[in-house]
């Protein structure tokens, strides 16, 4: 799977169904592995106050379906 696919997938929380936004960056370890993944809120005016990005580790990712990333946040 590319990073490519999971980007256009929202990303729910599985607690309260909350939907928390689309993955926009991958934070990397030195090695090569993944560390988080950085989610923010689909918003049209992003330079009005804070960006609100939430930061996924493989660990919270319970499951990865078609058109959602489950997490348990």
């Amino acid at each position: 799977m590319r990073v490519s696919d999971l980007q256009i997938k929202d990303v729910v929380s599985m607690i309260d169904g909350r939907r928390l936004g689309r993955i926009v960056d991958i934070e990397l370890e030195e090695n090569g592995t993944v560390k988080y993944f950085v989610v923010e809120p689909k918003r049209f005016f992003r330079f009005f106050g804070t960006t609100g990005e939430t930061n996924v580790s493989m660990g919270q990712i319970k499951k990865i379906g078609e058109d959602v990333i489950l997490v348990e946040i």
